[in-house]
């Protein structure tokens, strides 16, 4: 739209996605239809679902039918295999985008179907196999890099609690859904008083928030009021926070270890082992094979090690900012402008 001000863009999803919130309030039309993941279980909930994403692909070619566009992106997820399929019959050309270290199966299965496929880390190209136009342009972010000044970094921290800006910062967060050996561990920190070397802030996610509210209740310690611990459902100023932190404790989203190389931050990695073929692992290696990141398998978490390895980082400053260099050294600039071009490129040819 920045690029070529006419154009018109419209999303398809499913209703139970969170393109359901995002999409209107950015002000794009969002058209929904029912698709869902192939299961090798056979049972009639299967059967329906199946029966389900193959009438999405009808569905998504009357749409296509009536918006005619030039080009169809697909970002994986369960509407992907029919959008491709029905941009396949009505000779639209299709550019996927894999934002993942390890492609996800969606995309490896459309692979053959698509002009191009973009790619957000140079892991991802070499694990699409037999495809040719794999090409590596980042995953786009609105996080940015933010040099505050000693008296911002104030303002932000006091206006999230905390008043100590000398003191070490480990920005915690793991999602709404699935970080529960992270806050056990967290919950083991703060009420063993072991984090005198460093504070924290943590992001619980909103699903987590009154559950570690009340654990932290019946340990006889008050959510609002931990000493150099300040505890929130959700931080809405991720980016500002992000720039005053000195280390990051988190799972690894492919948008995670993109933001964290922009921002250039140490981190420490609890992959989420439950993620489709392993994902996040694979993810949090971009940064772990650069000297930027520190894995610690789920399996293997406790607050022991997890507290230990916080230490062993923070009492480094040199080590920090080696890992912070290394983490800038993965990041990939201007995305959206590669994207642009990109997707310009396969217009132009399909032209001729």
């Amino acid at each position: 739209k920045k690029q070529e001000k006419d154009s018109q863009i419209i999303f398809i999803g499913t209703p139970r996605g969170l393109e359901n919130d995002l999409v209107p309030r950015a002000g794009y039309e969002l058209k929904t239809v029912e698709a869902y993941g192939l299961s090798k279980q056979i049972s009639i909930t299967n059967l329906k679902k199946m029966y389900s994403t193959l009438q999405a692909t009808k569905k998504v070619r009357k749409i296509i039918k009536e918006f005619k566009p030039d080009i169809i992106v697909g970002a994986g997820g369960y509407i992907c295999g029919p959008a491709v399929w029905a941009a396949q019959k009505e000779k639209i050309p299709v550019v996927l985008h894999e934002s993942n270290a390890f492609p996800g199966v969606a995309i490896k299965m459309l692979s053959k179907k698509a002009s191009a496929i973009l790619v957000g880390f140079e892991d991802a190209k070499k694990r699409i196999k037999n495809a040719e136009n794999v090409v590596v342009v980042g995953n786009p972010s609105k996080v940015k890099e933010i040099s505050f000044t000693n008296s911002q970094k104030e303002k932000i921290l006091k206006e999230i609690g905390l008043t100590d800006i000398e003191k070490p910062i480990v920005l915690v967060f793991g999602g709404s859904q699935g970080a529960q050996k992270i806050n056990e561990s967290f919950i083991n920190i703060i009420s063993k008083k072991v984090n005198e070397k460093y504070q924290i802030i943590w992001a619980t996610g909103p699903n987590q928030y009154e559950i570690i509210k009340t654990k932290l209740q019946n340990l006889n310690i008050n959510i609002d009021n931990i000493p150099n611990v300040k505890i929130l459902p959700y931080i809405y100023n991720m980016e500002e926070v992000m720039n005053c932190v000195d280390l990051v404790v988190s799972r690894s989203g492919a948008m995670t270890i993109t933001e964290i190389s922009i921002v250039g931050k140490p981190s420490i990695f609890i992959p989420f082992p439950y993620a489709t073929e392993n994902h996040q692992e694979y993810n949090a290696k971009v940064l772990e094979k650069v000297g930027a990141a520190k894995i610690i398998l789920d399996a293997d978490l406790d607050f022991n090690i997890l507290n230990s390895t916080i230490n062993e980082i923070i009492s480094d400053k040199e080590k920090m900012c080696r890992m912070s260099e290394n983490a800038h050294a993965v990041e990939i600039k201007n995305v959206e402008d590669k994207i642009y071009v990109e997707l310009r490129r396969i217009m132009e040819m399909e032209k001729h």
